[in-house]
Formats: structure tokens, sequence, C-alpha cells
């Protein structure tokens, strides 16, 4: 056999062998990264809180007489919840002091309010409607104060352990002042900051 027979016989075969070895192998593919499933946050609403609240309300009356008014709200709060999984319900005491002039005539000195919420449970924060008994004292003997009722919305979150932040909307009625037919409505909004037990 000639030498370039032989050159030529092993020249094939170590072309071949590739290919009898099942080609040249591909590259393994990359892992597939699955991010974990976020845990849904578990807080516990059941339980007392107390808080302090800042807002602003707007009184207007109607009736024996026709004033307006607005100024800031300073007040506390007190709430005790019971969370049930889906949803919660609760009951509290808030009370605001502020001076809102209505004309000449007196001031609105402060609103006292008794009631309860209930709401959907959406972990670290809730959603609520609230309604309940109101009282509106003013700076007047003669325009007196008034009970009345109170309705409206609120949201609350936990931004730690045992603080909540939270912001209501409320609206108001009062028909019951020394000063017959008078009648009142307010509008108060308010942030406030709770803490939980």
């Amino acid at each position: 056999m000639s030498r370039s027979t032989l050159l030529a016989a092993g020249l094939s075969t170590f072309v071949a062998l590739p290919a009898l070895a099942g080609g040249v192998a591909e590259p393994a593919p990359a892992p597939v990264t699955v991010a974990p499933v976020p845990v849904m946050s578990t807080m516990d609403w059941t339980g007392p809180s107390v808080g302090a609240q800042l807002g602003y309300g707007d009184v207007s009356t109607s009736g024996a007489a026709t004033l307006d008014g607005d100024d800031l709200l300073f007040g506390l709060r007190a709430y005790y919840d019971f969370d049930f999984g889906d949803y919660i319900v609760g009951g509290g005491l808030q009370y605001d002091t502020t001076d809102i002039a209505l004309g000449n005539v007196t001031t609105v000195d402060s609103i006292t309010r008794i009631g309860g919420r209930a709401g959907v449970d959406l972990g670290q924060n809730w959603l609520y409607g609230t309604a309940g008994w109101a009282r509106a004292e003013t700076s007047s003997a003669a325009v007196g104060d008034s009970d009345g009722w109170f309705a409206g919305v609120g949201y609350e979150v936990f931004v730690a352990d045992n603080v909540t932040l939270g912001a209501e909307l409320l609206y108001h009625d009062f028909n019951d002042f020394n000063l017959a037919g008078l009648e009142a409505d307010a509008t108060t909004a308010a942030v406030s900051v709770n803490f939980r037990f």
C-alpha cells in the first residue's frame, strides 16, 4: 500500500471519528431559576390600639343660621378590633379638639365619636367602613352642643410589628343644638399613628 493511500485512509478515519462518537457535544442548557412565591403577610389585627390623629374639618350650618368654617383638628383614638381572617370588625372612641369659627356667632371646640367599623382584611392592611354616634361642642351657650351621627371610610396599614398608619374621611350630621332649627354638617379628613397591643 502506498504512502499516499495510507495517509488518505488515516485522514478519513480521523474525520469520521467525531461522527461515530455522536458528533460535537452540545453545551448543557443553563439551569432554570424559579423565583420564590411571595409570602402574604398574615398580620393579626385582633386586640386594642391607641393613637393620635391630625386632620382638617369643614363645618356648614343651615336653618336658623347659615354659617361656614374650617380649621385643623387634633385628636386621640382608641379601638378594639377582632380579626376573623377575611374580615375585621371593631369599635372605639375618638376625640378631636379644634377651633372652627362659624362667623362671629360661635366656634366648634370639639367633636367626639363612638362607633363601629368593619372591613376587608388584606393582610398587612385593611379597608373599612365606619359609623356611629357623634357629639359637637361649641363655645356659645346660646348655640349649645349637639348629638348627631357620623359615617365614613378608612384605611390602616402596618408599618412595624405594632405600629400602623391610618387615614379616614368622615361625614357628620348634627341637628340637636340649643338654637332651635340649627343644623350642621361637618366633613373631616384625618391621618393617624396607632400603637397596637
